[in-house]
């Protein structure tokens, strides 16, 4: 049995069972069900919340009006643990009971990123400006999950082991880590080319692709593959 303590390699989870209504993202796995009306998801939540009081595990669950979205991550060891595959398996369990199936399509997880040398002392700022705090790590985040955490990146030259470092007079100062399922990185790659952008480098792909908008404005599309 696997400790419960300890974080999976993104290996590991793609080699456990159970999990075909799941994609592994930047921190944890995520799954989306289609429910169709608000009053078949409160159900399905409230069917989540039993399960996840039962193994005294909770995830992020989010509910609109079509759809349930729930991720999973053991934050205190940083990662996905065996507790989570359980429960992922549980909550799926609790989704075929009631009727409700999953669509893996367009999950995403947003990452922004700023290019500076300064990201000690702006972060304050920007913790105060979003309402969150400055973590260990020394980067903002909003512990109610409203905003997605913030990531400094220093810019410098380009090399070829990192296509995404910033250049050297290129103006810009933000980007984005889009992070997707490894099955779709190719597909949101070739979707944002489709629809006016260009492929500054794949070098790093499938890990990332680095793209840019019409006025040159880079950003990343990002999957865990080839990572620990």
């Amino acid at each position: 049995m696997a400790d419960p303590k300890q974080e999976l390699s993104a290996q590991q989870v793609r080699e456990t069972d159970g999990l075909n209504d799941w994609r592994l993202l930047r921190t944890g796995i995520r799954a989306r069900f289609r429910t169709g009306d608000f009053a078949t998801g409160l159900a399905l939540v409230d069917r989540i919340g039993a399960a996840a009081e039962e193994a005294d595990h909770h995830p992020d669950v989010s509910l609109t009006y079509p759809e349930v979205i729930v991720t999973l991550s053991s934050h205190d060891v940083g990662g996905v643990t065996s507790r989570d595959v359980d429960l992922a398996r549980r909550i799926s369990g609790c989704a075929a009971e009631a009727g409700v199936e999953a669509d893996t399509s367009g999950l995403t997880e947003l990452e922004p990123g700023l290019d500076t040398a300064a990201g000690e002392r702006v972060a304050p700022f920007y913790a105060a400006l979003f309402g969150g705090e400055v973590d260990t790590d020394g980067e903002p985040v909003d512990p109610s999950g409203q905003v997605p955490g913030l990531w400094f990146q220093e810019p410098g030259e380009p090399s070829p082991d990192d296509p995404a470092l910033p250049e050297q007079g290129h103006e810009q100062r933000w980007h984005f880590d889009v992070w997707v399922p490894e099955d779709e990185g190719e597909r949101r790659v070739q979707a944002a080319l489709a629809a006016g952008g260009r492929l500054v480098s794949d070098r790093a792909a499938p890990s990332y692709w680095v793209l840019e908008d019409a006025d040159g404005n880079r950003h990343c599309v990002c999957t865990r593959s080839g990572r620990p």
